[in-house]
């Protein structure tokens, strides 16, 4: 029987019409290998000696689920993927937390849903830094409320401390995100609970958590109603700054990625899932710039850095999570405005 090809041009207009978008699709400069169960949220690590040897953390969701490094060619590195997790959700990655006074580690945390906690791994040597893992909202009585999902990493403006900002399945309005401060010393790492924050609509859940150390502010979707903001730092208190961008999506507000540039100039991109198609605010005001569709499916989490990793990548990089157990890698300069 002769084989039979459709070409990829014609491949993405059929997913952007089975999605609602009606704008033209942006292919992907690297698909990666897939995952065995269910791809979800992304983080980026930047090798400092080498650009081009950068890592994409990706989360495979699952109770035998995983975290799945992948080169820039989106080929999964086996020797730094850290596997027999039960339910990875979300990942998130921060640069130079102190150990001691004299070493400091780059390193990820993830939440591991069905064990109801976080874990931290130093990158990229991938050692667990956490005795196999620190409970979160140990003070919910109901186990449904302990379930974690979103996360993101915090480094202070004011000491440099690393905090972990943490979402769950569903949570009561006020209260609905923990964060938590690791502490190094010489007994090990802790991770302490520091204050409770953010509201909830009721409608949906809370899972895509971000956090902008440069502006010191962390943002999350409240899935059926809006991107909020708020302090990022403990001691700026528990005010709503904002709450935007909610009328532009179509069901679920899902990941959230900050480009960051200098002076506070950048874009916050942010999932329109069930549209397939992706939102992007300014970073200073939150206003809305434009749309763009980047051919994904129901895409969850996703991550960016501004830097230039490769040839591939010369304007920096751009994650998502597609609905095919795999992840698209993107250079910046195919969608943003990039002079």
């Amino acid at each position: 029987m002769k084989k039979r090809y459709i070409p990829f041009i014609l491949v993405l207009g059929i997913i952007s019409c089975k999605q609602g978008s009606q704008l033209p699709a942006i292919a992907p400069d690297i698909i990666t290998e897939k995952t065995p169960n269910d791809t979800d949220d992304p983080a980026i690590w930047v090798n400092p000696d080498d650009a081009s040897k950068s890592i994409v953390f990706g989360t495979d969701k699952e109770t035998n689920g995983g975290i799945y490094a992948f080169d820039l060619e989106g080929k999964i590195i086996r020797e730094k993927s850290i596997t027999g997790i039960q339910r990875p959700n979300n990942v998130d990655l921060e640069y130079g937390f102190q150990l001691n006074d004299s070493v400091a580690v780059d390193v990820i945390a993830f939440t591991e849903r069905e064990k109801q906690q976080i874990r931290l791994f130093s990158v990229p040597d991938m050692k667990p830094l956490d005795g196999g893992g620190f409970p979160v909202f140990e003070d919910e009585t109901d186990v449904e409320q302990r379930l974690a999902m979103g996360i993101s990493l915090y480094k202070s403006l004011k000491d440099s401390s690393v905090y972990a900002i943490v979402g769950r399945k569903i949570g009561p309005s006020g209260s609905y995100l923990y964060q938590y401060k690791f502490e190094s010393d010489s007994t090990g790492i802790s991770a302490n609970l520091v204050r409770k924050f953010g509201s909830f609509t009721g409608g949906k859940e809370i899972e895509a958590i971000a956090v902008d150390n440069e502006m010191g502010y962390v943002y999350y979707s409240d899935e059926g109603e809006c991107i909020k903001k708020y302090y990022a730092e403990p001691s700026m208190g528990n005010e709503e700054l904002s709450c935007f961008g909610g009328e532009l999506f179509l069901e679920d507000i899902e990941g959230i990625a900050i480009a960051r540039y200098p002076n506070g100039e950048g874009y916050i991109i942010v999932s329109d899932q069930q549209r397939g198609q992706f939102n992007i605010f300014s970073r200073k005001e939150n206003s809305f710039i434009k749309a763009v569709n980047l051919s994904t499916l129901e895409t969850d989490g996703c991550d960016a850095v501004t830097v230039p990793l490769s040839d591939t990548f010369p304007n920096g990089l751009f994650v998502a999570m597609n609905d095919q157990k795999d992840f698209y890698f993107y250079d910046l300069g195919k969608f943003l405005d990039l002079k």
